[in-house]
This record gives C-alpha cells, sequence and structure tokens, in this order.
C-alpha cells in the first residue's frame, strides 16, 4: 500500500506523519517551526525522505491563504514571518522529484473528519476549527471548497459577525474569530477581570456567575455563526475542531441549546474525532486522493 507524507505546518511547530491509504501513521514525528521557513521545510523533508525512501508523495497543510492548484501561499499573517508568496509545491517538487500538493490546514482538517471521523461518508461538511485563530473547511460533493483568485475561499473565521468590532489582523474589524477562538476567548477574560485560563472558565461556569456570562457569550457567537454557515451551505454535518473544542465537553450542551432556536433546518453538529491527527491525515489526503 502506497505511504505518504503528511505535513501540518503551524506557527509553533511542524508535524510530519507517514500515513497509508487507510489512515494508519507509521511515523509521525514533531519539530518546532523555525525561519526562513521554507529553507527549515525542504531540510525535514529531505531528512524524512532519506529514511523513508518509499513515500511516493508529499501533502502539506498549512496556515495562510493558500491557492492549492499553484501550490502557493498567497498570504499568510505573522504567526508564519516570510511565508507570504512562498511556492511551496514548485520549488518542493524540484528539490525532491515527489508529487506535492499545499492546502490551508483547517480544510486538511475537514478532509480527515470526511475520510475517516466524524463525517465519514458524508458529501457536505463544514468544519471550523477553533485554535489560535477560527479557521475553516468546506466539502462540497466530496471535494474541498478552496482557492479562489485570493485563496481566501472557505476563510470562514473571517466572515464578519460584528460589523466594526473588534480588529483582526486581516486588517478589518469583526471576524468571527475575534470571538471565538482561543485567542478571543483569553481577550474576553482580560476585559472581563478575571483570574482564570479558558480551561478554568469553563470549569468555573456553573458555579461562578461572571464565569457564565463570559461563556453564554462564547457559546451564542458561535451558533450564530454556525447558524449563518447553514444558510450558505445546507451543510449535513457541522463539525467543531480545534484546541478550544478539548473542553467542549464543559460547554456543548449550553452551545447546542443556543444554537437550536437559530437553526434553520435540523442539523447534525459534532466535535472533531481527530484532534491532534486531524492536520496530517487530512494533508496526506491531499495526495492519496485526487481532490
Amino acid at each position: 500500500m502506497a505511504k505518504v507524507l503528511g505535513i501540518d505546518i503551524g506557527g509553533t511547530k511542524i508535524r510530519m506523519g507517514i500515513i497509508d491509504a487507510a489512515g494508519e501513521i507509521y511515523y509521525d514525528e514533531q519539530v518546532p517551526t523555525q525561519f526562513p521557513l521554507y529553507a527549515y521545510l525542504e531540510e525535514q523533508v529531505q531528512r524524512l525522505l532519506t529514511l523513508y525512501p518509499e513515500v511516493a508523495a508529499i501533502g502539506i497543510g498549512t496556515h495562510g491563504f493558500v491557492e492549492p492548484k499553484e501550490g502557493r501561499v498567497i498570504y499568510a499573517t505573522d504567526i508564519l514571518p516570510g511565508w507570504s508568496g512562498t511556492q511551496v509545491k514548485a520549488q518542493l517538487e524540484q528539490a525532491t522529484g515527489k508529487k506535492v500538493e499545499v492546502e490551508n490546514d483547517a480544510n486538511c482538517v475537514a478532509l480527515a473528519e470526511a475520510k475517516f471521523g466524524a463525517a465519514k461518508g458524508l458529501d457536505r461538511v463544514v468544519c471550523l476549527t477553533l485554535g489560535t485563530g477560527l479557521g475553516g473547511g468546506v466539502l462540497w460533493d466530496g471535494k474541498l471548497l478552496s482557492g479562489g483568485p485570493h485563496g481566501g475561499a472557505g476563510e470562514l473565521g473571517h466572515m464578519l459577525l460584528y460589523p466594526n468590532g473588534v480588529l483582526c489582523p486581516c486588517g478589518r474589524k469583526g471576524c468571527g474569530e475575534q470571538y471565538v477562538s482561543g485567542t478571543a476567548i483569553r481577550r474576553r477574560i482580560k476585559e472581563a477581570g478575571l483570574k482564570v485560563t479558558p480551561q478554568e472558565l469553563f470549569e468555573n461556569a456553573a458555579a461562578d456567575p461572571d464565569c457564565m456570562k463570559l461563556v453564554e457569550g462564547f457559546t451564542a457567537d458561535l451558533a450564530f455563526i454556525v447558524s449563518n454557515l447553514q444558510a450558505a451551505f445546507d451543510m449535513e454535518m457541522m463539525i467543531i475542531g480545534g484546541g478550544v473544542s478539548e473542553s467542549a465537553a464543559l460547554w456543548w450542551d449550553l452551545f447546542l441549546q443556543q444554537l437550536e432556536p437559530q437553526l434553520l433546518n435540523p442539523l447534525a453538529v459534532e466535535v472533531a474525532q481527530f484532534e491532534n491527527d486531524a492536520g496530517i491525515l487530512g494533508a496526506a489526503l491531499l495526495v492519496l486522493e485526487e481532490k
């Protein structure tokens, strides 16, 4: 069975896995993100190809706006300095002689969940990843909705939730990621003058009215976002992933209560099954199957 290299590039770490078509991870390692990023990435890839020459192709999921046909990073924030404009596919294919495909990291999570996880067997799926920012992935008739002239298709976290609201790194005010991401939750806590971590916020909400007020605001905003996405896509399932979803057991029931009156039609909403593995599995699927 063919094996491929799946790579998940984040602001603090790069995870790499050797994976087969059944989703089995044969080898897995994590290295800290270093800059300049492309040269470092190529060095790591060449090292793994020396160890695993049987690797047939390379799939990469990365933060930022990606033009998938060219495998070019159109724009990345300061999380990955110097990454904007990088011709990842062309450069890495020339360096390795292997087929390379590149996608946005949240799109890779959506692929992994649809193929192996919570949405297995479904064709129309929307995935939100609540991490440092708010990522989004859309699977439409079994294919990723991505690319666009500016690489911004499916950037669900940059839909406006509160016009003229909190300033977003994209330069606009009021994007959804400024209200439901991990960064947004920490901002809410700071502005409220509370001395708790995000995890403690959720843990204390049942007994602390100040914490509950923030959790209610977070879940209400997430419900608004999901409702708007249903109006746009009428998906079979909504998947919530990312680091914030790891505490979902503490806020999920409240979120569903907030969501129910906002829905146009019944909607299955699930927590992502893959947390740590979703990025590399989805990246591997870029080259294990035709998109």
